[in-house]
C-alpha cells in the first residue's frame, strides 16, 4: 500500500482531529434542539394538565365533567388545529370522556410506565407524547387523565435537521481537507526547499543555502540548523583540501631536495668528504621527513577527538624539568636562561603521554624561535578557581595579525624571513588538538622582538 507524502499525511491528520470536534459539536447541536423541542411540548402538556385537572368534579368513587357544553365546543376537532388529545379512563382503565379530535381513536393506557411520567407512544400510526395523571380521591386512585400531544412537527424538525448534518458533515471534511492540505504545502515549502537544495549539493558545490522561511518557527529552526551544518561542511572540507595539498607540498620537498642531492652525487666521482657531507645532508632530510610523518601520524590520530585516554596522575613539575632537560643541547647552543617558579607540587590527572606532547612542543617551540643569550620562565602558580602553566619566552615574537592563524595546519609565521628555523606548522596545531581532547583552556600572547607568553589552564576539578 503505498504511504501518503507529508502533506497528506498532516492534512489527514488535521482532518481527523477535526471530524472528532465537529462531530462532537453536531452532536450538542441536535441534543439541543431535541431538548428544546420536547421541553416546549413539555411544557404544553403540563399546562393542560393544570388547566384539565380544574375542570372535574369528583363525587364518591367517580368524577365528572363540570362544564360539558364549554368541554364540546372546544376547539379539539381536527389534529391540525390543536394537536392535543384529551382522554379520561376510571380506575378500570374505562373511557369516560375524551376529545372530539380524537375522533374513533383512543390513547391507550401504558401500564409500563409510571403515572406523571411522559413517555413517546402511537395514535393511529402518529407519533405523540403522552402523560398518565392518576385522579385521586382522599389517597384512593379513581380514574386517570390521559393527555397526548403530536411529536409530527417535533419529529419532522429533527428529521430534517439530523438530514442536513448527515449531509453537510461529509462535505464539510472534504472542503477541509482540501483546504489543510493547501496550506499544509505551503507551510512545509522549506521542507521542498531544503531537498531542492540537497539535491543540488556535491563536494564540488557546497555554497548553496536553504532560503529561510520569514515566519521564525520550527522550519525556520531547522532551516538554520541545516544551513550551519552545510557552513561547517564546507569549512571541514576545504581545511581537508588545505591539508592535503600541505601535507603534499611537505612531504615532497624533502623528497625532491634527497632525489637531487642524490643525483649529484652520483654524477661523478667523489671524494669521501664530498659523499659524508651529502649523506649527512641526505639523513638530515629523511630525519626531518620522519619527524613530519610522525606529526601527521598524530595529528589524524586525534582528528575525531574520540580517542581513548589513559588518565593516570601526573606531576607537573616533573613534566617541565624532563622537558627542558631533555632540549639541553639546544638550550647550551644558544645559551639560553632558564627560569622556573614552582611554588609548590602540583599534580594533574591526565594522560600523561598526550600532556607530555603538549608540554614539548610548547617548550621546544619557545626555544627554536629564542634568541641567543635570552630567556625562557616557566611559572606554576594557583588561581581561585584554575591551575596556570606560564611558558614564557623572549624570543623574536608572532605579528598580531597573524595570532588567530597560528593554529592552523602547516602556517609559520614569516618564515620566509626565517630561514634558519626549520619547522612543518604542524606543532600548535596539535597543541591546539590535544588541549580540546585533554579540556586544557590555551592562550598566547605574543609581541614582535619581545616574546611570547602561552598560558595553559586546567580546572581544578580534575586535579588532586
Amino acid at each position: 500500500m503505498q504511504q501518503l507524502s507529508f502533506k497528506n499525511r498532516i492534512a489527514s491528520y488535521y482532518i481527523i482531529t477535526t471530524a472528532l470536534l465537529i462531530f462532537a459539536v453536531f452532536f450538542i447541536i441536535y441534543s439541543i434542539v431535541e431538548f428544546s423541542v420536547y421541553s416546549h411540548v413539555n411544557n404544553d402538556i403540563n399546562t393542560e394538565i393544570e388547566k384539565h385537572l380544574t375542570e372535574i368534579e369528583i363525587l364518591g368513587n367517580t368524577f365528572n365533567l363540570i362544564d360539558q357544553e364549554e368541554w364540546k365546543e372546544r376547539e379539539h376537532n381536527t389534529l391540525d388545529v390543536n394537536p392535543v388529545f384529551i382522554q379520561f379512563v376510571d380506575h378500570n382503565k374505562n373511557v369516560i370522556e375524551k376529545s372530539p379530535n380524537l375522533k374513533k381513536a383512543t390513547l391507550t393506557f401504558n401500564k409500563e410506565n409510571p403515572s406523571n411520567k411522559l413517555f413517546d407512544t402511537k395514535l393511529a400510526d402518529n407519533s405523540i407524547r403522552q402523560i398518565q395523571v392518576p385522579i385521586y380521591q382522599k389517597t384512593k386512585v379513581i380514574g386517570y387523565i390521559l393527555i397526548a400531544m403530536s411529536l409530527e412537527d417535533a419529529t419532522m424538525v429533527l428529521n430534517n435537521l439530523s438530514e442536513v448534518l448527515i449531509i453537510v458533515y461529509p462535505l464539510i471534511l472534504v472542503l477541509l481537507f482540501f483546504i489543510a492540505r493547501f496550506f499544509a504545502g505551503r507551510s512545509i515549502k522549506p521542507i521542498s526547499s531544503i531537498i531542492r537544495t540537497s539535491n543540488i549539493i556535491t563536494k564540488d558545490n557546497l555554497i548553496s543555502r536553504i532560503r529561510l522561511p520569514q515566519n521564525r518557527d520550527e522550519l525556520y529552526i531547522l532551516s538554520q540548523t541545516i544551513n550551519n551544518l552545510l557552513d561547517r561542511i564546507e569549512t571541514a572540507i576545504e581545511r581537508e583540501k588545505q591539508f592535503t595539498s600541505d601535507a603534499s607540498h611537505e612531504l615532497r620537498t624533502p623528497l625532491t631536495v634527497i632525489k637531487g642531492t642524490l643525483e649529484v652525487l652520483i654524477r661523478k666521482p667523489r671524494n669521501q668528504g664530498e659523499y659524508e657531507e651529502k649523506i649527512n645532508f641526505c639523513i638530515a632530510e629523511v630525519n626531518r621527513l620522519n619527524h613530519l610523518v610522525d606529526q601527521l601520524l598524530l595529528l589524524a590520530r586525534f582528528e575525531n577527538q574520540n580517542q581513548s585516554l589513559k588518565i593516570e596522575k601526573v606531576y607537573l613539575n616533573a613534566v617541565f624539568l624532563d622537558i627542558i632537560a631533555r632540549n639541553s643541547p639546544l638550550i647550551k647552543f644558544k645559551n639560553i636562561n632558564i627560569y622556573t617558579n614552582f611554588h609548590s607540587d602540583y599534580y594533574l590527572q591526565t594522560d600523561s603521554y598526550l600532556f607530555s606532547i603538549v608540554i614539548s612542543n610548547l617548550v621546544s617551540n619557545a626555544l627554536k624561535y629564542s634568541n641567543e643569550n635570552g630567556n625562557l620562565t616557566v611559572n606554576i602558580k594557583e588561581t581561585h578557581s584554575k591551575i596556570e602553566c606560564q611558558i614564557i619566552d623572549t624570543g623574536i615574537g608572532i605579528p598580531k595579525e597573524d595570532l588567530n592563524r597560528i593554529f592552523h595546519q602547516f602556517y609559520r609565521s614569516k618564515s620566509n624571513q626565517h630561514p634558519e628555523i626549520k619547522g612543518s606548522g604542524l606543532g600548535l596545531s596539535i597543541v591546539k588538538r590535544l588541549c580540546l581532547l585533554l579540556n586544557i583552556d590555551i592562550t598566547i600572547t605574543s609581541e614582535e622582538n619581545i616574546g611570547t607568553n602561552v598560558i595553559l589552564s586546567f580546572s581544578k576539578v580534575n586535579l588532586k
